[in-house]
C-alpha cells in the first residue's frame, strides 16, 4: 500500500533524472570514449577518408576552342621538311637496290652459266674459247634452222679454202710457175675463214637473238660482199689464188688428176655460191614475215613501228639498199671485170675452139 501512500502532487524537485543508472552508465562510457578518441591518428585518417565524401566540382560551361590557321612559312617548312624526308627514303631505298643489284652481279659472276663454248677445245689446251653460241638458248625456234645453215655454210667455207689450197699446191707440182696462186690460197685460207666467222655469221647470229637492225645491215653488206668472192672463186681467175672453172680448163691436157681436183674445188665454189644466195633469200623473207607479225606502235613521224625491237624493219631496209647499191656498181664494174678475165689469153687454143 506504500505504493498507494505516494502524493503524487508532491514537489519533484528532489527527483534528480540524472542520477538514473542507465544514463549514467551512456554518459560515462561516451566520455571516455571521447577521451581516448585521437584525430590525428593512422586509423583516424584513414576511417576518415573512406567515410568522407568527395566535394562536388562546379561545374562549368561548354568553351568551343577556335583554328589557328598556320602561316605561308609554317606550311612551306612543313612541305620541305617532307620533302627532305622522301628524299632520303628514296636515297636509301637506292642504296638497298644498288646493293642488291651488286650481290646479284656477284652471285652470276660466280656462277658465270654462259661461259663461252666456241670453239670446242680440248680442257688441256692454253687457248680457250672466245664466243658463247647455243642455238636453243639464244634464237628463237622460227629461225634455228636458218642459222644452223649458215653456220653449215660457213664450215662449207672453211671446207672449200682448204681444198683451194691442196687443188692450187698439185697444180705448183706440175707448173712451177703457179707459186704465186698457191701463196695466195693459203692467204685466203688464213684470212677468209676467221674474217667470215666475225664478219658475217656472227652478226647474224646476233641479229637473230637480240633482232638487232645494225647487225641485219652488217650482215647483208658483208655477206653480198661474200657472194660476190665466191663468184670470182668459181670462175677461177689464174694468178688469183683460185682453182675456179676457167684455171682447171687451163689445164685439161695436162695432168688429169690435178684437173679433176681443181674441178671439184670448182664446185665447191659454185656450190657455195648458190647456197649462199638461198640462204639471203630465206634471211630477208624471215625479216619480211618478223616485221609483218610484230606489233606495231605510232612511230614519232606518224610511221608504224615495232615497239622495241625493229629487226625484220632493219632487214629489210638493209637489203634495199644493197640491192640498189650493187644494181648501181655492177654495170659500171662488169666491163673492167670481163677484161681483166683475158680469156683468151688464159685458155689453151683447143679448149678456144671447141
Amino acid at each position: 500500500m506504500s505504493g498507494f501512500d505516494t502524493n503524487p502532487f508532491a514537489d519533484p524537485v528532489d527527483i534528480n533524472p540524472f542520477q538514473d543508472p542507465s544514463v549514467t552508465q551512456l554518459t560515462n562510457t561516451s566520455q571516455s570514449g571521447l577521451d581516448e578518441f585521437n584525430p590525428f591518428s593512422e586509423s583516424s585518417q584513414r576511417t576518415n577518408a573512406v567515410r568522407t565524401t568527395p566535394a562536388a566540382q562546379p561545374s562549368q560551361p561548354a568553351v568551343l576552342q577556335t583554328s589557328v590557321e598556320p602561316t605561308p612559312q609554317a606550311v612551306a617548312a612543313a612541305a620541305q621538311a617532307g620533302l627532305l624526308q622522301q628524299q632520303a627514303e628514296l636515297e636509301r631505298k637506292a642504296a638497298e637496290l644498288e646493293k642488291k643489284e651488286r650481290e646479284l652481279q656477284s652471285h652470276a659472276a660466280s656462277i658465270d652459266p654462259r661461259q663461252n663454248n666456241w670453239p670446242p677445245l680440248p680442257k688441256r689446251c692454253p687457248i680457250k674459247p672466245c664466243f658463247y653460241q647455243d642455238f636453243s638458248a639464244d634464237i628463237p625456234a622460227d629461225y634455228q634452222r636458218i642459222c644452223k645453215m649458215l653456220y653449215y655454210l660457213w664450215m662449207l667455207h672453211s671446207i672449200t679454202l682448204l681444198l683451194n689450197l691442196l687443188a692450187c699446191l698439185a697444180w705448183f707440182t706440175v707448173d712451177n710457175s703457179r707459186g704465186v696462186d698457191f701463196g695466195l690460197s693459203i692467204l685466203w685460207l688464213i684470212l677468209f675463214t676467221p674474217c667470215a666467222f666475225l664478219c658475217w655469221y656472227r652478226p647474224i647470229y646476233k641479229a637473230f637473238r637480240s633482232d638487232s637492225s645494225f647487225s641485219f645491215f652488217v650482215f647483208f653488206f658483208i655477206f653480198f660482199c661474200q657472194i660476190a668472192i665466191y663468184i670470182i672463186q668459181a670462175v677461177g681467175i689464174p694468178g688469183w689464188g683460185d682453182s675456179g672453172w676457167i684455171a682447171a680448163l687451163s689445164e685439161v691436157h695436162g695432168n688429169v688428176a690435178v684437173v679433176v681436183i681443181m674441178m671439184v674445188v670448182a664446185a665447191f665454189f659454185t656450190l657455195c655460191a648458190v647456197l649462199s644466195l638461198f640462204l639471203l633469200k630465206q634471211v630477208s623473207a624471215s625479216g619480211a614475215s618478223r616485221a609483218q607479225a610484230a606489233p606495231r606502235a605510232p612511230g614519232f613521224d606518224g610511221s608504224l613501228h615495232p615497239p622495241g625491237n625493229d629487226g625484220g624493219i632493219g632487214a629489210l631496209v638493209a637489203q634495199e639498199v644493197l640491192i640498189k647499191v650493187v644494181l648501181l656498181v655492177l654495170p659500171a664494174a662488169m666491163p673492167d671485170f670481163l677484161d681483166s678475165l683475158e680469156v683468151g689469153s688464159s685458155l689453151p687454143l683447143g679448149v678456144i675452139e671447141s
